[in-house]
């Protein structure tokens, strides 16, 4: 009994070392994953803020692009043409005549849902407008940080961020459409002087000619 016992002790340690090792392992490999996880998430998260900001850049600076959508679905409609051949060598003629005509009636209602689409962006004002709006109706210099807040609780549904206003800003004191001035380390923006004075001058206009 003692020499049989023996070996069984023996593979009874075998497998608790096998198992104790074994799980050390799966922990380790949870733990590494579970790092690779979190470190994708921020990543995406980045991209999706700098996504974010991206296009309300884009959209303020007035860049258009070509939407991506449209073109893979223009492969997709083009796939069918075999089909039609099949169809016109087939005796019955009812099938050439659904299927063309189903084609241009998608294609008429995406051009239409296009269209829609381009005009309720054109009734919206661009940010370049909110801003130099906002400007002049300020007597005093704002930051870009104010201008962005005033205009966000002024258009909760267009999302502007502070970066984008900055830029929007320094692009309208290259145009000499506003102008900047720094005290200390912030910077401040106005409209440009000579909105009011053309303002004047036209009102002023008026009163020569009943003269």
């Amino acid at each position: 009994m003692p020499e049989t016992t023996a070996p069984a002790t023996e593979l009874a340690s075998q497998y608790i070392t096998q198992v104790t090792g074994d799980l050390e392992s799966n922990l380790k490999e949870q733990e590494r994953i579970s790092a690779e996880i979190a470190s994708l998430q921020e990543q995406l998260a980045a991209l999706q803020h700098d996504h974010s900001v991206l296009v309300s850049m884009q959209q303020a600076l007035g860049i258009t692009t070509a939407p991506t959508k449209p073109a893979k679905e223009s492969k997709t409609a083009a796939v069918p043409s075999p089909r039609r051949k099949k169809a016109a060598a087939s005796p019955g003629g009812k099938q050439k005549e659904g299927k063309p005509t189903a084609a241009p009636g998608r294609r008429a209602a995406r051009k239409s849902a296009v269209k829609t689409a381009g005009a309720v962006k054109a009734a919206q004002p661009t940010l370049v407008e909110l801003i130099r709006l906002h400007l002049a109706e300020q007597k005093e210099p704002r930051s870009a940080a104010e201008i962005s807040t005033a205009l966000n609780q002024a258009h909760p549904d267009r999302d502007i961020a502070a970066k984008v206003v900055r830029v929007t800003l320094e692009g309208l004191v290259a145009k000499s459409q506003a102008e900047r001035t720094k005290q200390g380390r912030s910077v401040f923006y106005t409209a440009p002087a000579s909105q009011p004075t053309a303002a004047a001058d036209a009102e002023a206009e008026p009163e020569d000619a009943d003269r």
